[in-house]
C-alpha cells in the first residue's frame, strides 16, 4: 500500500521520520509505501504565512526549506504589519515569524511602539483595522473643538480639528478638548436687596465663548468662576439702587455688569458677548402694592383727563353763549336747530294757526312757571 502525496504549484511538501525533519517536497506527484517507519506528511500552502508543527530552526536547518522562507524578527518594543498584494495581512507582536516567499507580494512595515507619534508610512484606514485596535490610542477633535496634548502631563502642541492617532504604550496622553462655540448661561432667582431694602429676585443671562483655550486649562472649572464673578458684580450693582431707580434703569445696569466681570473672564480665557437682566420678580406684598400705586395712578390720569374735557365743554358752551347774546339770528338758527331735533323724536305736534311757531313749541316743552 502506498501513500501518495500531490504538491501543487506554490505549495512545498515536508516529510517527517520519527517525529524529525527527513525532506522537502516541491511542485509534483510522491509515492511512499505505507508502514515502513514512523512517517508523516505535511504540505504547507505558500500563499499562508507558515504554522510549523514542530521549531522553526528545524525549518532553517533545510537548505531547501530554508531559501522558500523570509524570516521575520520583531523586537519587543516593535509591531510588524503585513501587507500582501497591498492589503493588510496582520499585525504581529514581539517574536519572530516565518513566511513563505512565493508568489505574494509581501510588505512589511516595522513600527516603533516605544514612542507615542505614529511616523511610520500607515494609512488612517489601516490603523482603523480590529487588527491594529490593540495597538492604536485615537482622539477626536469635533470641528468646533480645540484641543492640546499633554504627555507625561506635559504641553506637547495643540491638536487641530480631526481625529488623531497615537501608539498605545506606557506614555500617558491626555488630550483636553474645549467647545468654542458661543455658549449661554443663566442666573435665575437670585436675591438681592436693593438700595431701600426691598428684597427681590433676579433671573439673569449672559451670552459668552470660549476665546484662550491655554487658560481654560489653567483655571479648575471656569464656568463656576464666571458664574460666582456675575453673581458678585449684579448684587454689586443692584444695592446702589433703589427699587423704583430700578425699575426704571435696569437696562443701564447690564453694561455695567459686564465691564465689571470683562477682564476678570478674560483671564479665565471667556469672552463676553453680551448680558441682560431677563426678569425682576417682585415679592407679593410688593407687587400689590406696585399694583394699587398703579391703579391710583391711572385713576388720577382718567380723573385729570375728564376735568379737562369738562372743562373744554363748558368754556365751549360759554362761548357759544356770548355769541347768542350779540346775535339775534345766530339765537333763531340755535332754536330751529333744537325743534329739528325734537321734531325727529316725535311723531306728530299740534299748534294753533296764528302767532309764534316757535313762542309755542317753547310753551311745550318749558314746565308751567318757568320761561
Amino acid at each position: 500500500m502506498l501513500d501518495v502525496i500531490n504538491v501543487k504549484q506554490h505549495e512545498v511538501g515536508v516529510v517527517f521520520e520519527n517525529n524529525l525533519l527527513h525532506s522537502v517536497l516541491t511542485v509534483g506527484k510522491y509515492a511512499y509505501w505505507k508502514g515502513a517507519a514512523d512517517r508523516s506528511y505535511k504540505v504547507y500552502d505558500m500563499s499562508a504565512p507558515l504554522v510549523a508543527t514542530i521549531d522553526i530552526t528545524t525549518f532553517l536547518q533545510q537548505e531547501k526549506l530554508a531559501g522558500k522562507l523570509e524570516m521575520v524578527n520583531v523586537l519587543q518594543h516593535e509591531l510588524a504589519i503585513v501587507y500582501e498584494n497591498g492589503l493588510l495581512k496582520g499585525a504581529y507582536g514581539p517574536g519572530e515569524y516565518a513566511f513563505w516567499k512565493g508568489p505574494l507580494k509581501r510588505k512589511i512595515v516595522m513600527a516603533d511602539l516605544s514612542k507615542y507619534e505614529i511616523t511610520e508610512p500607515i494609512e488612517r484606514a489601516i490603523l482603523l483595522k480590529q487588527e491594529l485596535q490593540a495597538y492604536v490610542r485615537v482622539f477626536n477633535v469635533e470641528s468646533y473643538e480645540k484641543g492640546l496634548l499633554y504627555v507625561d502631563g506635559n504641553f506637547k502642541a495643540e491638536l487641530a480639528a480631526g481625529i488623531h492617532y497615537f501608539w498605545k504604550n506606557p506614555i500617558a496622553l491626555t488630550v483636553y478638548k474645549t467647545d468654542m462655540r458661543q455658549s449661554q448661561m443663566e442666573i435665575n432667582g437670585q436675591e438681592i436687596l436693593t438700595k431701600d431694602k426691598a428684597n427681590i429676585r433676579i433671573n439673569f443671562t449672559l451670552r459668552y465663548s470660549n476665546a484662550d483655550i491655554y487658560k481654560l486649562v489653567e483655571n479648575k472649572e471656569y464656568e463656576k468662576q464666571l458664574y460666582v464673578l456675575l453673581q458678585l458684580a449684579l448684587r454689586e450693582q443692584i444695592s446702589t439702587y433703589t427699587l423704583d431707580e430700578l425699575l426704571d434703569k435696569r437696562d443701564d445696569i447690564s453694561p455695567m455688569v459686564m465691564n465689571l466681570v470683562k477682564d476678570k473672564a478674560a483671564r479665565l480665557g471667556v469672552e463676553l458677548v453680551d448680558c441682560g437682566i431677563r426678569d425682576i420678580i417682585l415679592p407679593g406684598d410688593v407687587k400689590e402694592i406696585m399694583n394699587q400705586v398703579l391703579i391710583a395712578e391711572k385713576k388720577a390720569q382718567a380723573n385729570t383727563i375728564m376735568r379737562r374735557e369738562e372743562t373744554a365743554s363748558t368754556r365751549s358752551l360759554l362761548n357759544t353763549a356770548r355769541l347768542m347774546e350779540e346775535n339775534e339770528m345766530l339765537f333763531k338758527l340755535k332754536e330751529m336747530e333744537y325743534v329739528e331735533k325734537i321734531a325727529d323724536k316725535i311723531s306728530s305736534i299740534s299748534v294753533s294757526g296764528g302767532g309764534d311757531l316757535v313762542g309755542q313749541l317753547k310753551q311745550i316743552f318749558v314746565p308751567a312757571g318757568k320761561g
